[in-house]
């Protein structure tokens, strides 16, 4: 016996669903996506200030006194994803116990 499927059918309405939520899950990924640019990521100011819930203030200071690298490129500061790193784990302290 052959069955004639549909697009109502509701086999078909939840694989186009599924697929759906595939492609809704594929586009935040690659919006987020940024080029690597000789094997770095860079990020921004306000992308690292998020990251590390401090303002972009702050990141100028710190870039005064010459706490974090950084390097300017036509009036845009931008901050290596690998120093950022480094700078985290510099500053990482175990606890005694």
């Amino acid at each position: 016996m052959s069955e004639i499927v549909t697009k109502d059918d509701e086999r078909i309405v939840r694989f186009f669903k599924s697929l759906d939520r595939m492609l809704d899950s594929l586009d935040r990924q690659f919006s987020n996506h940024k080029p690597h640019l000789g094997g770095e990521r860079y990020l921004t100011d306000r992308e690292v200030s998020v990251q590390l819930r401090v303002c972009r203030r702050t990141l100028q200071d710190w870039r005064t006194n010459g706490q974090i690298a950084y390097t300017m490129l036509g009036g845009k500061t931008l901050y290596r994803e690998s120093d950022i790193q480094k700078m985290l784990e510099a500053g990482y302290r175990k606890t005694f116990g």
